[in-house]
């Protein structure tokens, strides 16, 4: 039976982002609006905090020292060890009022970062394909794209829009993450929208619900195999962590909540920790070039 505890009470405004850096043995996630980054050993007490000069979103490995941020500045390299920022490329999204939001790392190396309007526009939502200092837009016309995961074998993609409550799945090449065919309905998600996702070593897609205090999990044919209860309505996504990736990181957000609201619902903006029985991939590095 899955146990849920605290990993992190420090209160995210919105977080978001999650990842598992083998070679540093530490865990990364971001406070989009306040735009911080925070990074926690899981024994550790508390969350190392890093101001950003930016919205940021994803934290990508590029290797043991480096990470690729995505944010609404552009792409930048950090330096795990001092922060230091270097441009790679600046914000990529032509559009004003629109930023960076989820992605994820396909096993070739292939980073997919969504874009998405500020004030949720309907059809502003895209996601870009990135490797080896190529960018291009391969999905259009959505509105706050989430849930970017890959399969183990890496021939297939998935993605939701958040507002229509609908994740999708789309053909891809294994050996450069690009899409080889249409998307199609994975599934239609009830109680919620899908947020985040990442995939297990068993092809299990697991999805955060926002709005639904819950993770779901999926098998490869879209069927609800599993739901985990979260104490914060808004969970936004997860992360296999640990040197087994065997435990499962879980971000949440108070974003639009009043005071009222964040009164009755206290561990609202906390990142949590489920151990169970499962087991994830080890997260794929960045190819840069």
């Amino acid at each position: 039976m899955p146990t849920v505890s605290v990993l992190s009470s420090h209160p995210c405004h919105l977080g978001e982002g999650p990842s598992w850096h083998p070679g540093r043995a530490r865990a990364f996630w971001f406070d989009i609006l306040d735009r911080k980054l925070l990074e926690m050993g899981l024994d550790d007490v508390a969350p190392r905090i890093h101001d950003l000069p930016f919205h940021a979103t994803v934290a990508a490995r590029v290797d043991d020292d480096r990470q690729l941020i995505a944010s609404d500045a552009g792409l930048h390299l950090r330096s795990i060890d001092n922060g230091a920022l270097s441009e790679l490329r600046p914000f990529w999204d032509e559009r004003p009022g629109t930023r960076s939001n989820d992605g994820a790392v396909h096993p070739s190396g292939a980073l997919w970062i969504s874009t998405m309007g500020w004030r949720f526009e309907p059809g502003f939502g895209r996601i870009w394909w990135y490797r080896a200092g190529e960018l291009r837009p391969i999905v259009d016309g959505l509105t706050i794209p989430n849930a970017i995961a890959f399969s183990p074998d890496g021939r297939t993609a998935y993605f939701s829009d958040t507002l229509e409550h609908v994740i999708y799945r789309l053909p891809v090449d294994p050996a450069t993450g690009a899409p080889t065919g249409d998307r199609r309905v994975f599934c239609r998600v009830s109680g919620g929208g899908p947020d985040g996702a990442t995939v297990d070593a068993d092809g299990l897609l697991w999805n955060a619900r926002w709005g639904g205090h819950a993770i779901d999990a999926y098998d490869s044919d879209g069927h609800l195999v599993t739901t985990l209860a979260l104490p914060a309505r808004q969970v936004s996504c997860p992360a296999f962590v640990g040197p087994k990736l065997d435990r499962l990181l879980v971000t949440s957000a108070f974003e639009g909540y009043d005071e009222d609201t964040r009164a009755a619902e206290p561990e609202a903006g906390f990142t949590y920790l489920v151990d169970g029985p499962f087991r994830g991939l080890p997260p794929s590095a960045v190819l840069i070039g």
